[in-house]
Parts: structure tokens; sequence; C-alpha cells
């Protein structure tokens, strides 16, 4: 399950997980005009541990996500070319 919600200076996901066993902390995922930070609450440290990816490395995240093992570099248009 996700929500999105739309606030003034950024868009926010939250991702549930709801599957069986070993349930993982939610994940919230906000994204600005500049970065994308990605949140999750690490209960074995007693706290919210953050990445932040500039929109180039999203976007290579979302491609390699659907792409077989390889070395690739994401020309302007978007479509992948394996080198």
């Amino acid at each position: 399950m996700f929500t999105i919600e739309h606030d003034f200076d950024a868009t926010v996901i939250t991702l549930v997980d709801e599957g069986g066993t070993h349930l993982q902390e939610d994940i919230t995922v906000q994204a600005f005009e500049d970065c994308i930070t990605v949140e999750q609450f690490d209960p074995r440290a007693d706290r919210v541990v953050k990445i932040t990816l500039s929109p180039s490395q999203l976007r290579d995240l979302a491609a390699a996500l659907n792409l077989p093992e390889g070395v690739y570099r994401l020309p302007p248009a978007g479509r992948g070319e394996r080198t």
C-alpha cells in the first residue's frame, strides 16, 4: 500500500510494507525540485535514516529496475544505452 500527498514544496509518497512476516518500517519519499529524499526509521539505531538522490540518480534507478545486468548510461532522451 502507498499514499501520495502534494505539499507546497514537495510530493510525499509513503510506502507501507504489507507483506507476511519480517515487515519493514514505512518508507517516505519526498520529491523536491532539486532532490529526492528517501527516509526509513531504523529501530536498531532508534533513528531515521535519510538518503538524498539527485533527479538524474532517481531516473537511473528507475531505469535500472527494468534492465538486465550490465553497465548503462542514459542519454538525455531517457532510453537505455548499454556501455
